[in-house]
Parts: C-alpha cells; sequence; structure tokens
C-alpha cells in the first residue's frame, strides 16, 4: 500500500519531470508511473508520504513546510469528501480530485501559492481547453 499526502493527488496530475532535484524528480517519475500503470491502493496521510521519501523539506520523517502543506491536504480531503486514512485505489482517488477539484476550478484555492503554481496553471490551462 503506497502512503499518499491528499495534495499530492494534485501534483502527480500536473508533474512535469520538474521538482527540487534530481532525486526527488526520480522518486516522483516512480511512483507516478507506478500509480498510473499498477493502480495500487493507497492511504491517504497527512504526515510524509511515499512521494516525499527524497524531498529536501523531508527533514527526519517531518515536513518542515508542514504549516503550508496541511492547508492543502485538508482541502483536498473537503472538497474529495475523504478523510485522512481513507483507502482506495489510486484510480478512485485521483478521479475524485479530477472531478471535485480540477473539473470544478478550485486547484488555484487550494494550492495557487504554491511554488510550483506556475507549472500547473500552465498544464490545466490545457487541460481545461481539453473540456471544451
Amino acid at each position: 500500500m503506497i502512503r499518499l499526502r491528499p495534495h499530492h493527488g494534485m501534483c502527480l496530475y500536473f508533474f512535469q519531470g520538474k521538482g527540487y532535484s534530481s532525486a526527488f524528480v526520480e522518486n516522483m517519475a516512480h511512483y507516478r508511473q507506478l500509480l498510473l500503470r499498477e493502480d495500487p491502493m493507497i492511504r491517504l496521510t497527512l504526515g510524509t508520504d511515499d512521494l516525499c521519501a527524497k524531498c529536501p523539506h523531508n527533514q527526519n520523517g517531518v515536513c518542515d513546510s508542514a504549516d503550508k502543506v496541511k492547508d492543502y491536504d485538508a482541502k483536498v480531503l473537503e472538497y474529495c469528501g475523504l478523510q485522512a486514512g481513507a483507502e482506495m485505489h489510486y484510480s478512485t482517488f485521483s478521479r475524485l480530485v479530477e472531478c471535485k477539484i480540477l473539473k470544478t476550478g478550485k486547484r488555484t484555492e487550494i494550492c495557487g501559492r504554491c511554488q510550483w503554481d506556475p507549472l500547473c496553471a500552465i498544464r490545466h490551462i490545457s487541460y481545461n481547453l481539453r473540456l471544451i
């Protein structure tokens, strides 16, 4: 079972092979491919998850940006109608994120102040154009 922070459902959706370091990017790409290819069970967690393993903000299993990302996680859980600890297939979670957040235009409300927002915004524009 893969541990996944709720807001990473959006990060994975918009991931473009860029990040904090090459180790971080490799880890993120590995998990994205695994999640999409194998559709494993995930457990939503409010702590560091498997994607955080190579993140420079992960300080001995604790995120040094915890105050910022806890708000992201809380909003994703709220909009998707989920709770921390929920277990499901990744595809189920991904569909909830897409339907309840991305298609309803709530992405920037959740994580618009993230340092990676400009990259996601470009991808989100092209995503919205596909909906037309």
